[in-house]
């Protein structure tokens, strides 16, 4: 477009001398004619060829533009196209395939011993075990000085209303037992980390050994979860029980571990109780004795066959095991002794 312009001012000013109707100054037609061509009178048409040419040469210099425009355009249109189709068919392929974050973390791939994908994230497989059910279920503490006699009472109390309200509806009481039962490790854990914070020293491993503890009766809890489903009234009560006991607990820890050890081993041995008796209704028939919940299966690394019967049983062996534990805690502090100046017993099953 600039050169039209260009072309049209031009041929305004020149337009007289190229019609001739206007004669030309003396000498002035020389210094025209000859900067534009050496043909006189021909110059007027060399200027009209040549404008021509630059205006011709212009518009097709404009299509020729808009055409590498398009066509560059195209180009990344149908790259962009592309790279869509290859991204779809990534994704298509790679569906399940799980990228890790962007703090690098990628989750873990772990079979059993048998080479099948583990598919619990709850716990892995070198955390199962199998338990030893042959331990000596009738152990007893006998409670012979005053601290003995208050936690033996206090749990005594506590049975009644748990016999009142479930009854022989074990399924029921061992999911509320085992609410109950996962607090004091976890509370007892915590108080000695913090300690174990305060005073820059090691705890002996009773840290993760009472950890360990409540990590167990929480795998309890989610087993009968499946055998038991709970009504909602039963899930406020273990609201209220556990919001209780989690605090008076908390309290008794801070002003006598002995005692709250003491506690803690009379309450498996009530568990054990327990347990026995739902046995009993089992093998009388009066409880269903459905297949073991496939968590307790691989938790206990029981056979595939397994029933409620052998999960009651390795249960009650994890509760045995607990009570000889606590007991043994509590007679370390009877003792005059810290229990970081006792190993603990980890891996006690």
């Amino acid at each position: 477009m600039g050169a039209r312009v260009a072309g049209s001012v031009l041929l305004r000013h020149l337009a007289p001398r190229m019609s001739g109707s206007a004669p030309p100054p003396p000498g002035a037609a020389a210094a025209v004619t000859r900067p534009l061509v050496a043909g006189g009178g021909e110059g007027g048409a060399a200027v009209w060829v040549r404008l021509l040419s630059t205006s011709a040469a212009a518009e097709k210099e404009e299509p020729a533009a808009q055409k590498g425009e398009a066509a560059a355009s195209k180009e990344n249109t149908a790259s962009t196209v592309a790279g869509k189709v290859e991204a779809t068919r990534a994704a298509g392929e790679g569906a399940n395939i799980v990228e890790s974050s962007y703090w690098g973390i990628a989750p873990s791939k772990l079979v059993n011993k048998d080479g099948v994908e583990w598919k619990w994230s709850c716990f892995r497989p070198w955390e199962t075990y199998s338990p030893d059910t042959t331990i000596d279920l009738k152990k007893h503490h006998k409670p012979r000085v005053l601290l003995d006699k208050v936690a033996y009472w206090t749990v005594k109390s506590m049975r009644v209303p748990t016999d009142i309200f479930f009854q022989r509806r074990y399924g029921c009481r061992a999911m509320m037992l085992e609410t109950v039962a996962a607090v004091p490790g976890m509370v007892g854990g915590m108080l000695l980390h913090l300690r174990s914070l305060r005073r820059f020293e090691h705890s002996g491993g009773w840290i993760r050994a009472l950890l360990e503890e409540a990590e167990n009766e929480r795998m309890h809890l989610m087993t009968f979860m499946e055998v038991a489903k709970p009504r909602w009234y039963e899930r406020a009560l273990v609201l209220t029980v556990q919001g209780v006991f989690f605090n008076a607990y908390f309290l008794g820890y801070l002003l006598s571990p002995k005692l709250a050890h003491r506690i803690v081993g009379y309450l498996e041995e009530e568990a054990i109780h327990s347990y026995t008796e739902y046995l009993k209704d089992i093998e009388a028939g009066k409880i269903e004795n459905v297949p073991a919940p496939p968590i307790a299966i691989d938790y206990w690394r029981l056979p595939a066959d397994a029933t409620l019967k052998d999960v009651v049983v390795v249960v009650r062996a994890d509760e045995a095991h607990h009570r000889d534990v606590n007991h043994f805690a509590s007679d370390v502090h009877f003792q005059g002794m810290e229990l970081k100046d006792t190993p603990a017993p980890l891996d006690y099953h």
